[in-house]
Protein backbone atom coordinates (compact mmCIF):
# COMPACT_ATOMS: atom_id res chain seq x y z
CA UNK A 1 0.00 0.00 0.00
CA UNK A 2 2.74 2.45 0.80
CA UNK A 3 4.67 1.69 -2.06
CA UNK A 4 0.92 2.16 -4.59
CA UNK A 5 0.52 5.76 -2.39
CA UNK A 6 4.67 6.36 -2.68
CA UNK A 7 3.90 5.82 -6.87
CA UNK A 8 1.17 7.85 -7.04
CA UNK A 9 2.58 10.87 -5.32
CA UNK A 10 5.41 10.67 -7.00
CA UNK A 11 4.14 10.60 -10.70
CA UNK A 12 1.41 13.50 -9.39
CA UNK A 13 4.76 15.41 -8.73
CA UNK A 14 6.16 14.58 -12.01
CA UNK A 15 2.73 15.87 -14.03
CA UNK A 16 2.75 19.13 -11.44
CA UNK A 17 6.00 20.05 -12.61
CA UNK A 18 5.35 19.40 -16.14
CA UNK A 19 1.82 20.93 -16.10
CA UNK A 20 3.81 24.59 -14.54
CA UNK A 21 5.97 24.17 -17.56
CA UNK A 22 3.21 23.29 -19.91
CA UNK A 23 1.22 26.71 -18.34
CA UNK A 24 3.77 28.97 -19.81
CA UNK A 25 3.08 28.49 -23.17
CA UNK A 26 1.09 30.26 -25.39
CA UNK A 27 -2.37 28.96 -25.44
CA UNK A 28 -4.36 30.84 -27.88
CA UNK A 29 -4.54 32.21 -31.57
CA UNK A 30 -7.37 34.15 -30.84
CA UNK A 31 -7.51 38.20 -32.27
CA UNK A 32 -9.40 39.35 -29.01
CA UNK A 33 -6.27 38.50 -26.96
CA UNK A 34 -4.74 41.53 -27.85
CA UNK A 35 -6.75 43.39 -25.33
CA UNK A 36 -6.29 43.26 -21.29
CA UNK A 37 -4.79 40.61 -20.40
CA UNK A 38 -5.82 38.23 -22.99
CA UNK A 39 -8.03 35.60 -23.39
CA UNK A 40 -9.83 34.42 -20.02
CA UNK A 41 -10.21 31.13 -18.73
CA UNK A 42 -13.46 30.08 -17.11
CA UNK A 43 -13.42 29.27 -13.45
CA UNK A 44 -14.93 25.68 -13.81
CA UNK A 45 -13.79 22.80 -15.02
CA UNK A 46 -13.55 18.63 -15.20
CA UNK A 47 -17.09 17.54 -15.47
CA UNK A 48 -19.00 20.76 -15.54
CA UNK A 49 -17.21 21.30 -19.33
CA UNK A 50 -20.39 19.22 -19.96
CA UNK A 51 -22.78 21.39 -18.21
CA UNK A 52 -22.51 25.07 -18.85
CA UNK A 53 -19.54 25.01 -16.24
CA UNK A 54 -22.62 25.61 -13.75
CA UNK A 55 -20.59 25.12 -10.64
CA UNK A 56 -21.01 27.31 -7.77
CA UNK A 57 -23.77 25.19 -5.59
CA UNK A 58 -22.27 21.79 -6.78
CA UNK A 59 -20.97 18.94 -4.12
CA UNK A 60 -19.67 16.01 -5.00
CA UNK A 61 -17.84 12.87 -3.21
CA UNK A 62 -15.41 12.20 -5.54
CA UNK A 63 -15.09 15.41 -8.01
CA UNK A 64 -12.63 18.56 -7.31
CA UNK A 65 -14.92 21.48 -7.54
CA UNK A 66 -12.32 24.61 -7.53
CA UNK A 67 -14.94 27.26 -8.25
CA UNK A 68 -16.14 27.17 -5.00
CA UNK A 69 -13.95 25.81 -2.37
CA UNK A 70 -16.87 25.25 0.21
CA UNK A 71 -17.40 22.13 -1.90
CA UNK A 72 -14.10 20.68 -0.96
CA UNK A 73 -15.90 19.81 2.61
CA UNK A 74 -18.34 17.06 0.90
CA UNK A 75 -15.26 14.90 -1.00
CA UNK A 76 -14.97 11.53 0.30
CA UNK A 77 -13.29 11.39 3.75
CA UNK A 78 -11.39 8.57 2.75
CA UNK A 79 -9.92 9.24 -0.72
CA UNK A 80 -7.35 10.93 -2.48
CA UNK A 81 -8.30 12.65 -5.75
CA UNK A 82 -6.13 13.93 -9.07
CA UNK A 83 -7.44 15.38 -11.49
CA UNK A 84 -6.05 16.50 -14.99
CA UNK A 85 -7.03 17.80 -18.64
CA UNK A 86 -6.95 19.97 -21.62
CA UNK A 87 -8.94 21.09 -24.61
CA UNK A 88 -8.39 22.07 -27.93
CA UNK A 89 -10.29 24.40 -29.71
CA UNK A 90 -11.18 24.68 -33.81
CA UNK A 91 -12.18 28.40 -34.30
CA UNK A 92 -13.27 30.25 -37.53
CA UNK A 93 -13.31 34.10 -37.46
CA UNK A 94 -15.35 36.13 -39.94
CA UNK A 95 -15.01 39.62 -40.32
CA UNK A 96 -16.69 41.50 -43.16
CA UNK A 97 -14.38 40.84 -45.86
CA UNK A 98 -12.21 37.95 -44.88
CA UNK A 99 -12.53 35.26 -42.34
CA UNK A 100 -9.51 32.66 -41.21
CA UNK A 101 -9.52 29.37 -38.82
CA UNK A 102 -7.21 28.54 -35.87
CA UNK A 103 -6.66 25.22 -34.08
CA UNK A 104 -5.46 25.36 -30.56
CA UNK A 105 -4.34 22.27 -27.94
CA UNK A 106 -4.24 23.83 -24.60
CA UNK A 107 -3.53 22.28 -21.16
CA UNK A 108 -6.37 23.13 -18.83
CA UNK A 109 -5.72 22.46 -15.10
CA UNK A 110 -3.77 19.65 -13.00
CA UNK A 111 -5.55 19.49 -9.23
CA UNK A 112 -5.53 16.63 -6.50
CA UNK A 113 -7.31 16.41 -3.06
CA UNK A 114 -7.44 15.00 0.39
CA UNK A 115 -9.01 14.73 3.36
CA UNK A 116 -7.73 16.79 6.66
CA UNK A 117 -10.57 15.25 8.95
CA UNK A 118 -13.52 13.68 8.10
CA UNK A 119 -15.17 17.56 8.50
CA UNK A 120 -12.16 19.57 6.35
CA UNK A 121 -10.28 18.82 3.07
CA UNK A 122 -7.77 20.62 1.27
CA UNK A 123 -6.66 20.77 -2.88
CA UNK A 124 -4.13 22.28 -4.59
CA UNK A 125 -3.37 22.76 -8.64
CA UNK A 126 -2.66 24.82 -11.32
CA UNK A 127 -4.16 26.33 -14.35
CA UNK A 128 -3.81 29.12 -16.66
CA UNK A 129 -5.47 32.11 -16.23
CA UNK A 130 -5.02 34.10 -19.38
CA UNK A 131 -3.25 33.56 -22.37
CA UNK A 132 -2.25 36.28 -24.86
CA UNK A 133 -1.91 34.82 -28.55
CA UNK A 134 -2.25 36.96 -31.60
CA UNK A 135 -0.41 37.87 -34.74
CA UNK A 136 -2.02 40.77 -37.06
CA UNK A 137 -1.39 42.29 -40.57
CA UNK A 138 -3.26 45.63 -41.51
CA UNK A 139 -2.95 47.53 -44.47
CA UNK A 140 -4.47 50.88 -45.73
CA UNK A 141 -4.75 54.18 -47.95
CA UNK A 142 -3.32 56.84 -46.69
CA UNK A 143 -3.53 60.06 -48.83
CA UNK A 144 -0.06 61.70 -49.43
CA UNK A 145 1.32 58.60 -48.21
CA UNK A 146 0.19 56.17 -49.73
CA UNK A 147 -0.08 52.22 -48.61
CA UNK A 148 0.82 51.92 -44.46
CA UNK A 149 1.16 48.49 -43.13
CA UNK A 150 0.11 47.89 -39.17
CA UNK A 151 1.61 44.47 -37.12
CA UNK A 152 0.34 43.29 -34.20
CA UNK A 153 1.84 40.62 -32.44
CA UNK A 154 1.60 39.17 -28.91
CA UNK A 155 2.48 36.46 -26.96
CA UNK A 156 2.61 34.85 -23.18
CA UNK A 157 0.39 33.28 -20.16
CA UNK A 158 -0.78 34.33 -16.91
CA UNK A 159 -1.28 31.02 -14.44
CA UNK A 160 -2.96 30.23 -11.54
CA UNK A 161 -1.19 27.95 -8.69
CA UNK A 162 -4.04 28.05 -5.44
CA UNK A 163 -3.73 25.74 -2.75
CA UNK A 164 -7.39 25.68 -0.78
CA UNK A 165 -9.44 24.41 2.20
CA UNK A 166 -13.26 23.43 3.07
CA UNK A 167 -14.70 23.09 5.83
CA UNK A 168 -17.70 21.80 6.89
CA UNK A 169 -19.18 23.19 10.06
CA UNK A 170 -22.87 22.29 10.61
CA UNK A 171 -24.28 19.62 8.77
CA UNK A 172 -26.08 21.96 6.17
CA UNK A 173 -23.19 24.83 6.06
CA UNK A 174 -20.03 24.75 4.32
CA UNK A 175 -17.42 27.26 3.71
CA UNK A 176 -14.02 27.46 2.28
CA UNK A 177 -10.95 29.62 0.49
CA UNK A 178 -8.51 29.18 -1.85
CA UNK A 179 -5.30 31.61 -1.97
CA UNK A 180 -4.07 31.90 -4.99
CA UNK A 181 -0.63 32.90 -6.73
CA UNK A 182 -0.90 34.58 -10.59
CA UNK A 183 2.45 34.62 -12.31
CA UNK A 184 3.50 34.73 -15.89
CA UNK A 185 4.40 37.30 -18.52
CA UNK A 186 2.96 39.21 -21.55
CA UNK A 187 4.39 40.11 -24.64
CA UNK A 188 3.23 42.64 -27.20
CA UNK A 189 4.87 43.93 -30.66
CA UNK A 190 3.71 47.02 -32.55
CA UNK A 191 4.83 48.36 -35.59
CA UNK A 192 3.91 50.85 -38.40
CA UNK A 193 5.52 50.56 -42.26
CA UNK A 194 5.36 53.00 -44.68
CA UNK A 195 5.62 50.01 -47.89
CA UNK A 196 5.01 52.11 -50.79
CA UNK A 197 7.90 55.00 -49.57
CA UNK A 198 10.69 52.47 -47.43
CA UNK A 199 12.46 55.16 -46.86
CA UNK A 200 10.33 57.24 -44.64
CA UNK A 201 10.88 56.52 -40.89
CA UNK A 202 8.87 53.55 -40.01
CA UNK A 203 7.91 52.87 -35.81
CA UNK A 204 8.39 49.61 -33.93
CA UNK A 205 7.16 49.09 -30.43
CA UNK A 206 8.08 45.66 -28.05
CA UNK A 207 5.77 45.73 -24.88
CA UNK A 208 6.77 43.04 -21.89
CA UNK A 209 4.46 42.94 -18.77
CA UNK A 210 5.36 39.93 -15.69
CA UNK A 211 3.01 40.43 -12.74
CA UNK A 212 3.35 37.68 -9.55
CA UNK A 213 1.43 37.79 -6.61
CA UNK A 214 -1.19 35.86 -4.44
CA UNK A 215 -4.85 36.80 -3.85
CA UNK A 216 -7.80 34.69 -2.62
CA UNK A 217 -11.52 33.01 -3.69
CA UNK A 218 -13.69 33.11 -0.52
CA UNK A 219 -16.67 30.48 -0.86
CA UNK A 220 -19.73 29.49 1.13
CA UNK A 221 -22.88 26.29 0.38
CA UNK A 222 -25.40 25.53 2.35
CA UNK A 223 -27.41 22.43 2.07
CA UNK A 224 -31.83 22.15 2.29
CA UNK A 225 -33.07 18.82 2.17
CA UNK A 226 -36.02 17.96 0.25
CA UNK A 227 -36.71 14.69 0.59
CA UNK A 228 -35.16 11.76 1.09
CA UNK A 229 -31.68 11.90 -1.42
CA UNK A 230 -32.97 14.77 -2.39
CA UNK A 231 -30.93 18.54 -2.18
CA UNK A 232 -30.93 21.85 -2.77
CA UNK A 233 -27.82 24.21 -2.28
CA UNK A 234 -27.05 27.58 -2.70
CA UNK A 235 -23.67 28.67 -3.36
CA UNK A 236 -21.85 31.88 -3.36
CA UNK A 237 -18.18 33.16 -3.64
CA UNK A 238 -16.50 36.43 -3.24
CA UNK A 239 -13.22 37.60 -4.14
CA UNK A 240 -12.04 41.55 -3.47
CA UNK A 241 -10.29 44.04 -5.37
CA UNK A 242 -6.42 42.24 -5.08
CA UNK A 243 -3.35 44.44 -6.19
CA UNK A 244 -0.66 42.51 -8.00
CA UNK A 245 3.51 43.13 -8.65
CA UNK A 246 4.14 44.04 -11.69
CA UNK A 247 7.10 44.81 -14.02
CA UNK A 248 6.92 46.78 -17.43
CA UNK A 249 9.10 46.62 -19.83
CA UNK A 250 8.95 49.08 -22.99
CA UNK A 251 11.35 50.05 -26.15
CA UNK A 252 10.48 51.80 -28.73
CA UNK A 253 12.28 53.26 -31.91
CA UNK A 254 12.37 54.41 -35.20
CA UNK A 255 12.96 52.58 -38.09
CA UNK A 256 14.65 53.65 -41.55
CA UNK A 257 15.20 51.61 -44.41
CA UNK A 258 18.15 53.35 -46.01
CA UNK A 259 20.27 52.38 -49.22
CA UNK A 260 19.76 48.72 -48.12
CA UNK A 261 20.65 49.60 -44.45
CA UNK A 262 18.47 49.13 -42.05
CA UNK A 263 18.84 51.68 -39.35
CA UNK A 264 17.47 52.24 -35.76
CA UNK A 265 17.02 55.15 -33.40
CA UNK A 266 15.35 54.60 -29.67
CA UNK A 267 12.54 57.05 -28.74
CA UNK A 268 11.74 55.56 -25.58
CA UNK A 269 13.16 52.80 -23.34
CA UNK A 270 12.37 50.75 -19.77
CA UNK A 271 13.73 47.96 -18.53
CA UNK A 272 11.54 46.42 -15.48
CA UNK A 273 9.76 49.09 -14.01
CA UNK A 274 8.35 48.42 -10.80
CA UNK A 275 4.20 48.91 -10.73
CA UNK A 276 0.77 47.41 -9.98
CA UNK A 277 -1.62 45.78 -10.98
CA UNK A 278 -5.03 45.87 -9.70
CA UNK A 279 -7.40 43.48 -10.80
CA UNK A 280 -11.57 43.62 -9.84
CA UNK A 281 -13.89 42.26 -7.05
CA UNK A 282 -15.82 39.35 -8.47
CA UNK A 283 -19.26 37.89 -7.03
CA UNK A 284 -20.50 34.66 -8.29
CA UNK A 285 -23.82 32.82 -6.96
CA UNK A 286 -25.23 29.48 -7.82
CA UNK A 287 -27.94 26.84 -6.60
CA UNK A 288 -27.87 23.17 -7.18
CA UNK A 289 -30.82 20.56 -7.21
CA UNK A 290 -29.48 17.00 -6.47
CA UNK A 291 -31.62 13.53 -6.42
CA UNK A 292 -28.31 11.53 -5.08
CA UNK A 293 -26.75 9.46 -8.13
CA UNK A 294 -29.22 10.36 -10.04
CA UNK A 295 -29.60 13.85 -11.10
CA UNK A 296 -27.70 17.16 -10.67
CA UNK A 297 -29.19 20.50 -12.40
CA UNK A 298 -26.98 23.56 -11.72
CA UNK A 299 -27.57 27.10 -12.55
CA UNK A 300 -24.82 29.76 -11.70
CA UNK A 301 -24.39 33.84 -12.15
CA UNK A 302 -21.13 35.42 -12.10
CA UNK A 303 -20.05 38.94 -12.43
CA UNK A 304 -16.73 40.84 -12.23
CA UNK A 305 -16.25 44.46 -12.30
CA UNK A 306 -13.43 44.74 -14.95
CA UNK A 307 -14.36 48.43 -15.12
CA UNK A 308 -12.45 48.90 -12.31
CA UNK A 309 -9.43 47.35 -13.55
CA UNK A 310 -5.78 49.40 -13.19
CA UNK A 311 -2.85 48.42 -15.18
CA UNK A 312 0.18 50.77 -13.41
CA UNK A 313 -2.06 53.11 -11.90
CA UNK A 314 -4.46 53.83 -15.50
CA UNK A 315 -7.84 52.88 -16.44
CA UNK A 316 -7.80 50.26 -19.57
CA UNK A 317 -10.26 51.59 -21.95
CA UNK A 318 -11.17 48.30 -24.22
CA UNK A 319 -12.30 47.07 -20.03
CA UNK A 320 -15.94 46.67 -18.94
CA UNK A 321 -17.97 44.84 -16.63
CA UNK A 322 -18.02 41.20 -17.00
CA UNK A 323 -21.50 38.78 -16.97
CA UNK A 324 -22.08 35.25 -17.05
CA UNK A 325 -25.00 32.94 -16.66
CA UNK A 326 -24.83 29.36 -17.07
CA UNK A 327 -27.23 26.58 -17.07
CA UNK A 328 -26.44 22.72 -16.59
CA UNK A 329 -27.56 19.34 -15.86
CA UNK A 330 -26.24 15.59 -15.08
CA UNK A 331 -28.37 12.29 -15.72
CA UNK A 332 -27.59 9.05 -14.71
CA UNK A 333 -29.68 6.20 -15.64
CA UNK A 334 -29.10 3.69 -12.74
CA UNK A 335 -25.80 4.00 -11.11
CA UNK A 336 -25.41 0.69 -9.96
CA UNK A 337 -26.54 -1.28 -12.86
CA UNK A 338 -24.24 -4.66 -13.13
CA UNK A 339 -25.79 -5.72 -16.73
CA UNK A 340 -25.58 -2.10 -18.74
CA UNK A 341 -22.19 -0.02 -18.48
CA UNK A 342 -24.01 2.38 -20.62
CA UNK A 343 -26.96 3.08 -17.72
CA UNK A 344 -23.81 3.43 -15.11
CA UNK A 345 -22.32 6.59 -17.70
CA UNK A 346 -22.97 10.17 -17.06
CA UNK A 347 -24.75 12.51 -19.57
CA UNK A 348 -24.11 16.01 -19.27
CA UNK A 349 -26.05 19.00 -21.14
CA UNK A 350 -25.90 23.15 -20.75
CA UNK A 351 -25.43 26.30 -22.08
CA UNK A 352 -23.87 29.70 -20.62
CA UNK A 353 -24.50 33.52 -21.80
CA UNK A 354 -21.19 35.46 -21.22
CA UNK A 355 -20.76 39.32 -21.62
CA UNK A 356 -17.30 39.43 -21.75
CA UNK A 357 -15.11 42.03 -20.13
CA UNK A 358 -13.78 43.52 -23.42
CA UNK A 359 -14.99 46.46 -24.94
CA UNK A 360 -13.91 46.74 -28.62
CA UNK A 361 -15.37 49.80 -30.56
CA UNK A 362 -17.91 50.58 -27.89
CA UNK A 363 -19.18 46.97 -28.46
CA UNK A 364 -19.11 44.60 -25.69
CA UNK A 365 -17.76 41.11 -27.13
CA UNK A 366 -20.26 38.38 -25.90
CA UNK A 367 -19.89 34.95 -25.87
CA UNK A 368 -23.17 32.09 -26.37
CA UNK A 369 -22.54 28.48 -26.20
CA UNK A 370 -23.71 25.18 -25.91
CA UNK A 371 -22.03 22.08 -24.56
CA UNK A 372 -22.52 18.13 -24.21
CA UNK A 373 -20.57 15.98 -22.45
CA UNK A 374 -20.35 12.30 -20.67
CA UNK A 375 -18.57 11.03 -17.46
CA UNK A 376 -17.44 7.44 -18.64
CA UNK A 377 -17.07 5.12 -15.09
CA UNK A 378 -13.79 3.33 -14.88
CA UNK A 379 -14.23 -0.29 -13.92
CA UNK A 380 -14.01 -1.23 -10.23
CA UNK A 381 -13.30 2.28 -9.42
CA UNK A 382 -14.56 5.57 -8.51
CA UNK A 383 -12.21 7.02 -11.39
CA UNK A 384 -14.07 8.88 -14.28
CA UNK A 385 -13.40 10.28 -17.47
CA UNK A 386 -14.78 13.02 -18.48
CA UNK A 387 -15.39 14.52 -22.01
CA UNK A 388 -17.10 17.38 -23.40
CA UNK A 389 -17.60 19.16 -26.77
CA UNK A 390 -18.63 22.75 -26.40
CA UNK A 391 -20.12 24.84 -29.70
CA UNK A 392 -20.91 28.59 -29.42
CA UNK A 393 -19.65 31.95 -31.35
CA UNK A 394 -18.54 35.30 -30.04
CA UNK A 395 -18.05 39.04 -30.59
CA UNK A 396 -19.67 40.49 -34.04
CA UNK A 397 -18.87 41.47 -38.00
CA UNK A 398 -20.70 45.18 -37.02
CA UNK A 399 -18.73 48.19 -36.86
CA UNK A 400 -15.51 46.80 -38.44
CA UNK A 401 -15.28 43.77 -35.72
CA UNK A 402 -14.64 39.97 -36.08
CA UNK A 403 -17.02 36.87 -35.00
CA UNK A 404 -15.62 33.86 -34.05
CA UNK A 405 -17.24 29.95 -34.50
CA UNK A 406 -15.43 27.72 -32.22
CA UNK A 407 -15.76 24.16 -31.37
CA UNK A 408 -13.87 23.11 -28.23
CA UNK A 409 -13.72 19.44 -27.34
CA UNK A 410 -12.37 18.61 -23.95
CA UNK A 411 -10.55 15.70 -22.08
CA UNK A 412 -10.47 15.34 -18.19
CA UNK A 413 -9.14 12.47 -16.43
CA UNK A 414 -10.33 12.37 -12.16
CA UNK A 415 -8.27 9.71 -10.95
CA UNK A 416 -9.72 8.37 -7.43
CA UNK A 417 -8.25 6.06 -4.88
CA UNK A 418 -8.85 4.62 -1.56
CA UNK A 419 -6.49 6.18 1.24
CA UNK A 420 -6.39 6.10 5.33
CA UNK A 421 -7.68 2.34 5.26
CA UNK A 422 -6.53 0.06 7.73
CA UNK A 423 -5.98 -3.38 5.61
CA UNK A 424 -5.61 -6.62 6.86
CA UNK A 425 -3.73 -7.83 3.92
CA UNK A 426 -1.76 -5.71 1.03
Amino acid sequence: MLRKLRGIFISGLFILIGMTASAQNNNTSSPFSRFGLGDLHSYSFGRFAGMGGASLGSRHQVQINSANPASYGAIDSLSFIFEFGADGRISEYKSENNKFTTNDFNFRYFSFSFPVTRWAAATMGISPYADKGYEIYVEEEQAGVGRVGYSYFGTGTISKAYFGAGFNLTDALSVGANVYYLFGTLNQNNSIYFIDDPEQYGFNETEQTRMRDFAYLLGAQYDIKLKNNEFLTLGATFEKKANFTAFHTLNQEKILNYGGSVLTDSVKTIIDEPGKIQLPASVGVGISYTKLNKLEVNADYYYSKWSDARFYGSPVTELTNQSRISLGAEFIPEETSIRSYFKRVRYRAGFHIDKSYLKINNQQLNETGMSFGIGLPVTRSKSTINLAVEFGKRGTIKDNLIRENYTKISLYLNLFDRWFVQRKFD
